[in-house]
């Protein structure tokens, strides 16, 4: 594995364009579901349910900005990091300083279980941090506050490469402007927009560019309107 720290990393600064900055947040977002993505950063369509009324609960209680000492390591909440070498903006939850090096944590609420959704924003966030420190971030972990319990992720080539190619798709999603297909499968089950994605009608097959969004929306509010008679 190459030293992902190597201090030359980071200092290759790129101009990019407004649209072309990548929250972190859209990683894992889009490696979920592009269509996910999409409806969410740029439609600017959201919409709450159990699981993300929990998540926003858990990030409300870490993302106030400040810093503390536990046991010698020094404890940064709510931090803003940015990569301007990748292009990537957005916001740690929690980075411990150990001799130097920064180890950010990503809380998630649920119990513990592996997720390469939640690890490619941990990635994206090592990579901002690596910029800024100018040292290798070889680690960092998923606190899981149901199970109160931290899983330790290795932030290696595979993972790091996985990442910048997301970042190259959401790009070119942006650029071309062209919604991506809904994905009509068990992932709807937890998504808080499956009533305006409509999965069950498009069916992974019908993509429809950001000027046939209003039809869209007249199709959801049919659906209500049929809802509230029944």
């Amino acid at each position: 594995m190459s030293d992902p720290g190597d201090s030359t990393v980071g200092r290759e600064e790129i101009e990019w364009a407004d649209e072309d900055w990548v929250p972190l947040s859209a990683i894992q977002h889009y490696s979920y579901c592009p269509r996910q993505y999409a409806l969410i950063h740029i439609e600017q369509a959201w919409a709450e349910n159990i699981y993300t009324a929990k998540g926003r609960w858990v990030h409300e209680r870490v993302d106030e900005e400040g810093a503390q000492s536990q046991d010698g390591i020094r404890v940064l909440t709510g931090l803003a990091v940015w990569s301007d070498r990748y292009g990537l903006v957005g916001k740690c939850d929690r980075v411990e300083i150990r001799g130097g090096i920064p180890f950010p944590v990503e809380f998630k609420f649920g119990r513990m279980k592996a997720s390469i959704h939640d690890e490619l924003q941990l990635c994206g966030q090592a990579l901002c941090l690596e910029e800024m420190f100018g040292v290798a971030v070889p680690k960092g972990a998923i606190y899981h506050v149901q199970s109160r319990h931290r899983r330790e992720v290795l932030l290696d080539d595979r993972l790091r490469q996985l990442v910048l190619e997301i970042v190259a798709e959401i790009r070119g999603v942006n650029h071309r402007g062209v919604l991506p297909p809904a994905v009509n499968d068990k992932r709807c089950n937890r998504c808080s927009l499956e009533p305006i994605c409509l999965p069950d009608a498009t069916d992974g097959h019908l993509p429809n560019h950001w000027s046939d969004w209003p039809l869209v929306q007249q199709v959801v509010e049919e659906r209500q309107r049929e809802g509230t008679r029944d």
